[in-house]
Order: structure tokens, then C-alpha cells, then sequence
């Protein structure tokens, strides 16, 4: 367990320093972590959930739909900001390997909310929260080591 929080929180292979220990004393306890990506991540998926059940309102359902759905997804994404840190996430966000990744996602998020409340064009909202899900599923597996090759042949034995 320790070595996960070393990990997570970055300290994998350093030597503590001064800033590390300033860093260390005005950060939140692992539990508070947890306790922080918990709630954050169950916000995220309430707030999903809830979008999918406003799509069946008359009218403003889709533009309701969209922008809980992205609001949750953005929630989900920020609880892992209590686990790594804000600094530690945006650098990884950004590495070379998922770099398509985490653009192609945030574009989507974007492009959903400016169909819903710019554009006011529903299918286009709904077009991209589909994409909204994928781009985000693609994300989400490249923390996982070995994911997408193995998401990539599985789709390839599909498709012959």
C-alpha cells in the first residue's frame, strides 16, 4: 500500500527534499485522498446518471442531458486529481502517449456543451456525447498498462 501511495502522490523514486516536505505538510492525508476521490467520483456519476434520465424530458431534455453528462464526466475526471495531485495530473494528461488522448477528450467536451447552449442543435449534442464516452473510455484505458493494445487486437479478431 505503500508503495501505491508513493507512486500515486509521485515520490517513486526520490529522495525526500525541502520542498517535498514543505509539499508534504500542506497536502491532505492519504485518507483524505481517498475520501476526496470518493465523493468527487460519485458526484461524477450522479450527475451522469441524472443527464441520461433528464434525456426523456419534453423539449430541453437532450441540452440537459449534455451538460450533466459532461459535467459528470468532468467530475469523474477531477477526482483523480485528490489521488495524483493537480500538477501530477495535468503532466500526465500531457506525456506524448495519451497526449490525442486527453485532446481529443476535452475537445469533446467542449463540442458537446457549445451544440447545447451555442448551436442549440440537439442531435449534434447527443453525436458528441457519444464521442464524449469514447474519447474518454480511450483515455481512461491508457493509465492501464498493455490496455489498448489489447482493446486494438480484440477489436481487429472482431472485425475478421
Amino acid at each position: 500500500m505503500d508503495k501505491l501511495k508513493r507512486v500515486l502522490s509521485g515520490r517513486d523514486a526520490e529522495e525526500p527534499s525541502g520542498l517535498a516536505e514543505v509539499i508534504d505538510a500542506t497536502s491532505l492525508g492519504w485518507g483524505t485522498r481517498v475520501k476526496g476521490f470518493v465523493a468527487c467520483f460519485a458526484i461524477g456519476c450522479l450527475c451522469s446518471l441524472l443527464g441520461s434520465c433528464l434525456l426523456w424530458v419534453p423539449k430541453k431534455g437532450l441540452i440537459l442531458f449534455a451538460v450533466f453528462y459532461t459535467l459528470g464526466n468532468i467530475a469523474s475526471i477531477g477526482s483523480t486529481l485528490f489521488l495524483m495531485g493537480p500538477m501530477k495530473q495535468l503532466k500526465r494528461m500531457f506525456e506524448p502517449t495519451r497526449l490525442i488522448a486527453t485532446i481529443v477528450m476535452l475537445l469533446c467536451l467542449i463540442l458537446t456543451l457549445c451544440s447545447a447552449f451555442w448551436w442549440r442543435k440537439e442531435g449534434l449534442a447527443l453525436l458528441f456525447c457519444i464521442f464524449q464516452f469514447f474519447a474518454l473510455a480511450w483515455y481512461s484505458i491508457s493509465f492501464i498498462p498493455f490496455a489498448r493494445d489489447a482493446v486494438k487486437k480484440c477489436f481487429l479478431v472482431c472485425l475478421s
